[in-house]
């Protein structure tokens, strides 16, 4: 009985520590799910190049980081940093009535006459619709100013998350496959379930992290070059606007090239508006049906759809990291699941 009681008070106390751990460890969690994502990604590469080197895993990890920070971190910073300074530019051109909404919206309700037949179908006054459009324009623009200056009040804080992450990810490089070994003699879920989930967590994060940010980055340059090219102003803010937005399946890009679209030719630019929205179906659509199947739902083992509601949730709970949980979560779930169904629910 003593020997229960023991195992019993240890095993609640290991509980007790594990979550204090956590805890602990929760302001700096996203750049412990950053580095272990980078780790995921580029692990690959440390192992060919830990086989080259031979036995000097320190320079192969240290050689994998610092290609990773050249393809991946400062090329993201990069785009950041432009992206929050053409946005403050908008504020300030929209702060000083350069840029109207108001009136963008009544030439669109000009050109359309339709849109007035349908807002009064739903007894809704243009007026309303007007002011809506300008205030939500101006929230909006003020939000990413004020965040802009919050990412320069914060640089800090934001740099000493960077600098834990670039650490961790190093380490992990380096003893990563010894933290999975002690992790699967630790978990008592089954070494053989537990090295399954191991490789699907592997398996989601590189598929998606891969294969969203290839798409984004696919459409986002296409997006800002012919924005460029129309001579639409801001080409450089819409691009980086519409990378982001790819994230979300399906829907990303044409939130911004259809309503510019629209009013093109809503302002009579007819040949502008024609080559825009025939672009951005071709072209840009083509990056997102082709590339994300391709690259995310073939590896991922997910059906499209799930990948989209996934991602749509994660993006709402989680912000950006959302694009990388929330299909992550959906395919541990199916894994949890398909291993119940063979092990534990079979037919005697």
């Amino acid at each position: 009985m003593r020997e229960s009681l023991e195992r019993r008070s240890f095993l609640l106390t290991l509980a007790l520590v594990s979550v204090a751990f956590a805890w602990v460890l929760i302001p700096f969690w996203a750049a412990i799910f950053w580095a272990c994502v980078v780790t995921v990604i580029f692990s690959p590469l440390q192992q060919r190049l830990k086989n080259k080197f031979g036995d000097k895993p320190n320079r192969a990890a240290l050689v994998t980081l610092l290609i990773a920070l050249v393809i991946v971190v400062i090329p993201v910073l990069g785009i950041s940093y432009s992206f929050v300074q053409e946005g403050v530019s908008f504020y300030q051109r929209l702060d000083e009535g350069k840029i109207n909404p108001g009136k963008l919206f009544d030439e669109i309700q000009t050109a359309f006459p339709v849109i007035n037949d349908l807002l009064a179908q739903f007894d809704i006054k243009a007026s309303d619709v007007r002011d809506k459009i300008s205030s939500t324009a101006v929230s909006g623009s003020k939000f990413l100013a004020e965040e802009a200056l919050s990412i320069g009040q914060n640089t800090f804080s934001f740099l000493i998350s960077l600098a834990l992450m670039i650490y961790l990810t190093f380490f992990l490089l380096r003893d990563g496959h010894r933290l999975i070994n002690l992790m699967v003699k630790a978990l008592p879920l089954g070494d053989e379930r537990e090295r399954k989930l191991f490789t699907k967590f592997a398996e989601v994060t590189r598929a998606t992290v891969k294969g969203n940010l290839v798409v984004a980055i696919v459409q986002g340059a296409l997006g800002g070059i012919i924005f460029a090219l129309l001579g639409i102003p801001g080409a450089l803010l819409w691009g980086v606007v519409m990378a982001f937005l790819s994230l979300i399946p399906a829907v990303g890009a044409s939130l911004v090239w259809l309503p510019v679209s629209i009013y093109l030719y809503a302002t009579g630019s007819w040949i502008a508006a024609t080559i825009l929205v025939a672009y951005g179906a071709i072209v840009i659509g083509l990056a997102d049906n082709v590339l994300r199947p391709i690259l995310v739902g073939r590896d991922t083992k997910l059906p499209d759809y799930l990948v989209l509601f996934s991602t749509l949730g994660g993006l709402s709970l989680f912000g950006i990291t959302g694009f990388v949980l929330g299909p992550l979560v959906a395919a541990l779930f199916l894994v949890f699941w398909d291993i119940f169904m063979t092990e534990f629910n079979a037919d005697p």
